[in-house]
């Protein structure tokens, strides 16, 4: 194709021949073979020089076009490609985490980026991981499950490092009853609707049963959720909501007119853990992750 292109511009194989530094009789043939692939005729030869056929003009065209394509495509490579500012992390749905990722968007520059944040249980963070190209995860599980995830972790090749510890807090309308109790107990929500994420915290433990050990027994009313901005819309709407949380900043509760309390009967501690493979080298968007997430830790945990 380049041969046609060079013979269509000088009118001629001598002319092409000295441009291409190739002889006239191989670019002849690599046209005929061209020609013959195509079944038409690019060229009519005459004593005046190579001319383009009707077919000829038509097949130039596109020729031009992948021509020009193939010159991007041998520029980007050779040149090397722009590099791309790239950061993945799978995460519980937590209201620290999510202020650290807003925070640390601030941080990336005029770059090209690809950023994945996805917010999912810890089965799911570990496979995002292991799976589909997820770089960093944090996953959250109950102090009594610490040896079988510390285990499996290790099974699978992770490192990983302690973020947190903390025990879950109550948030609700500011029109929920509950919300002017100054001591709350677990017999206190038995008349309301509590608001729980839909997903397992432990990878082989069946949904019912984690429902059983993670949840008080004496609630009969639940509405389960994968989607956390909805759970926001749920508890300010609906002043007989309420749900477990790790602390919340109190922006985000003044935003949808919420408030938080401890409950006194609640004693489990919770662990958000960060996870990445064995070898992986943090990256510098990585790190600057990391920086935001310990400063948004620090502010509200």
């Amino acid at each position: 194709m380049k041969h046609a292109m060079e013979v269509a511009k000088a009118g001629s194989l001598s002319k092409a021949s000295e441009v291409l530094m190739i002889a006239a009789p191989n670019i002849s043939r690599s046209i005929k073979e061209l020609e013959a692939d195509l079944g038409i005729s690019i060229f009519d030869r005459t004593q005046k020089g190579m001319i383009l056929t009707p077919k000829g003009e038509e097949f130039m065209n596109f020729a031009k076009e992948i021509l020009g394509q193939i010159e991007e495509v041998e520029k980007f490579y050779k040149a090397g490609a722009p590099k791309k500012q790239k950061f993945s992390i799978s995460v519980p749905r937590a209201c620290y985490i999510s202020e650290a990722f807003a925070e640390f968007s601030k941080s990336l520059s005029k770059d090209a980026a690809e950023v994945f944040y996805k917010e999912t249980n810890s089965q799911r963070t570990i496979n995002n991981i292991l799976n589909h190209d997820y770089k960093l995860g944090i996953i959250r599980y109950a102090e009594n499950y610490d040896k079988y995830f510390k285990t499996m972790l290790e099974e699978k090749g992770f490192q990983y490092e302690l973020v947190t510890e903390f025990t879950y807090s109550l948030i609700m309308s500011t029109d929920n009853p509950l919300s002017k109790k100054e001591t709350i107990t677990f017999d206190d929500l038995v008349d309301y609707i509590e608001i729980a994420h839909a997903d397992p915290y432990v990878p082989s433990m069946p949904l019912s049963k984690v429902v059983k050990e993670e949840l008080p027994d004496n609630i009969e009313r639940r509405i389960f959720i994968f989607e956390r901005a909805s759970q926001f819309d749920l508890l300010s709407i609906n002043p007989e909501t309420f749900m477990w949380v790790s602390p919340a900043p109190k922006s985000l509760l003044e935003r949808y007119n919420l408030v938080q309390r401890k409950c006194a009967d609640n004693k489990k501690v919770y662990k958000d853990v960060l996870i990445y493979k064995n070898g992986y080298k943090l990256s510098k968007l990585d790190r600057q992750f990391i920086t935001e997430l310990c400063e948004s830790k620090r502010k509200y945990l």
